[in-house]
């Protein structure tokens, strides 16, 4: 009986400590930010613009307006955790190409842009993005867009907005959902100070909204995607690309041409 104690006492301490882990170090597993040096300067092969968002907590967000002489509407991108506006900048430019302009920030702590991190902040910061993005374009030209962690502020502001439409990359139906097909014994909900519902803000969203996602997505599983839709009803279209990974449906000529369908469908 002492050596089961000793057991149980031990495989506890060690649960107990693995969930103190995770909760010390979510910021790390949800956000990989690369900084740039204050006077870093961008070079793209289109026109665009750079701006610098004054928040009312003293932080400073970096933007891009990616300009189109002959504009068909504004995409307002929220790029994946990973990276800065150097590198983003250069994956938007297929849309630029298809003859939108695009508006995509960084996020606190990443590229240029500065200020603490938190839920209620970074979803603030996304009202600002999409209040200046209104200084650009008709609302109903707008299209949200939100790749990976960036479907996190597109299903935010569909949900209190009237854009045109609204696309996600490899969405999640929460990032709770995420952690707990990471960590299927914790209990999530209270570990994480981060829970980007989707599915909830995206309730009340009145757009129609398309998912894309791969259907071997190793880092957002496919049946989060798909439950994500799913919970939408006949309010979204979700279209899969199969063997896509969570990087890669930009690769598939499938992507592109459903793609192309989408934006062009008013």
């Amino acid at each position: 009986m002492t050596y089961i104690k000793v057991i149980a006492t031990a495989l506890l301490c060690i649960y107990v400590l693995i969930g103190l882990i995770i909760f010390l170090m979510q910021e790390s597993l949800i956000f990989l930010p690369e900084t740039l040096p204050e006077n870093y300067s961008y070079e793209f092969e289109q026109v665009f613009e750079e701006h610098n968002l004054a928040m009312s907590d003293g932080a400073m967000i970096n933007a891009l307006h990616f300009k189109h002489a002959d504009s068909k509407g504004l995409i307002v991108y929220f790029h994946g955790n990973a990276g800065n506006l150097a590198r983003w900048g250069e994956i938007v430019m297929p849309f630029v190409d298809l003859g939108y302009e695009v508006l995509i920030m960084d996020y606190r702590g990443y590229g240029k842009s500065t200020g603490n991190r938190s839920q209620k902040k970074m979803l603030e910061d996304a009202d600002d993005l999409y209040a200046f993005a209104l200084t650009l374009e008709k609302e109903e030209r707008i299209t949200l867009f939100g790749r990976s962690l960036g479907s996190a502020f597109a299903s935010y502001l569909a949900g209190k907005n009237h854009p045109q439409k609204v696309i996600l990359e490899t969405p999640f139906y929460s990032l709770i959902d995420v952690a707990k097909s990471l960590f299927p014994i914790y209990p999530n909900s209270l570990l994480l100070q981060y829970q980007f519902d989707n599915a909830q803000n995206l309730k009340n969203a009145r757009a129609p909204i398309v998912i894309f996602h791969g259907s071997e997505d190793e880092i957002v599983p496919y049946s989060s995607g798909r439950k994500l839709h799913e919970s939408l009803g006949n309010r979204s279209t979700l279209i899969t690309v199969e063997g896509g990974h969570h990087n890669d449906l930009a690769l598939y000529p499938e992507y592109w041409k459903a793609m192309e369908n989408v934006l062009k469908n008013e």
